[in-house]
């Protein structure tokens, strides 16, 4: 055991072929920037009478788990298998690229209480041992795009008490993406966002909430299952302020917008002439009023907060499309 910075520990995933099965090895090492997972229990405690004013004389387990959060930037080639996690559908097709390596991924929400699970794997040097924990499911994820910043998302995850292991972390080697990269649209209907406009913002968050509910059972110290309930999304935006019709206007009419927030890496190109994206389209959109603070020495800006809804209309709330040149998840 020794004392070192967190520089040193490494995390890694992999799709599990049967759920709560750990996989052996993980398929992708993602560069985080903060990381905790811990193992966690829930005890319960002997305070019934002994004869002695001392208020308890035990304790003892009844629950075992694991729960952490994973902070890293969007990559195109391991981001698509955490969609799959929250969202709990995907399929790919070829891409129109001429070279006929580049893979289109879709996910969308899959009308189940079982999305996708995933094995993680720890690396950790400082205490000379390694883990994986089975039946991982991500409670929430959260997308930032903040100027001057790589693109980066948040997880929340559980899974399974680890078991100890031997990793051999590879870190894997992907495009990331930059605000410069990204596009945002607005349309009346999500089969206008193709033709859109671009719109200008300063900075958008994106939240997805699984709901999870920890399926506890007898005759056992860990859950059964994790299992996600209700699926949302909502999300924050900012803009500079430059007149009522950029938003205030069809926000205080109530109508919905279709939305997509489209990153495309410019700057790498794959196969013959794609590049690396990352598409979120949201079929219909509700946005709360208007906030819009006024300082005297400062740029006045707006900001709303919105959230998504199931289009009838489009069989859909959301479907993220991501291109890149792994030919399979």
């Amino acid at each position: 055991m020794s004392k070192g910075i967190g520089r040193l520990f490494q995390v890694g995933i992999a799709k599990e072929t049967t759920r709560g099965t750990a996989i052996s090895s993980a398929a992708y090492w993602i560069p985080f920037s903060e990381l905790a997972l811990e193992e966690k229990d829930s005890k319960i405690v002997d305070d019934q009478s002994y004869g002695v004013i001392e208020d308890s004389q035990n304790q003892t387990i009844t629950k075992q788990w694991a729960e952490g959060k994973m902070k890293a930037p969007i990559g195109d080639r391991h981001f698509p298998l955490i969609l799959l996690s929250v969202l709990g559908s995907l399929s790919t097709t070829t891409n129109a690229d001429a070279s006929g390596n580049v893979r289109d991924h879709t996910i969308t929400v899959a009308q189940s209480a079982q999305h996708q699970s995933l094995t993680y794997f720890l690396d950790d040097p400082l205490s000379g041992a390694d883990y994986k924990n089975a039946n991982g499911v991500i409670e929430n994820l959260e997308i930032h795009y903040d100027m001057g910043k790589f693109l980066e998302y948040n997880i929340t995850v559980k899974t399974q008490k680890g078991a100890s292991t031997t990793n051999s972390p590879s870190t894997t080697v992907e495009n990331r993406f930059l605000p410069q990269h990204v596009t945002f649209k607005l349309a009346s209907a999500y089969s206008g966002l193709g033709a859109a406009s671009a719109q200008v913002i300063k900075s958008l968050s994106l939240k997805f909430e699984n709901n999870i509910e920890d399926d506890y059972v007898l005759g056992s110290l860990s859950p059964a299952d994790f299992l996600n309930k209700q699926f949302t999304i909502s999300g924050t935006l900012e803009a500079l302020w430059q007149n009522e019709s950029d938003f205030k206007t069809f926000v205080l009419a109530g109508t919905y917008k279709a939305m997509r927030i489209d990153i495309m890496n410019t700057d790498v190109t794959i196969g013959t002439s794609a590049r690396p994206e990352v598409k979120i389209d949201l079929a219909k959109v509700i946005f709360e009023p208007v906030t819009r603070p006024i300082k005297v020495n400062d740029m006045v800006k707006q900001q709303l907060n919105f959230k998504a809804h199931y289009s009838q209309t489009d069989s859909k709330m959301v479907q993220i499309v991501v291109t890149n040149l792994i030919t399979s998840y």
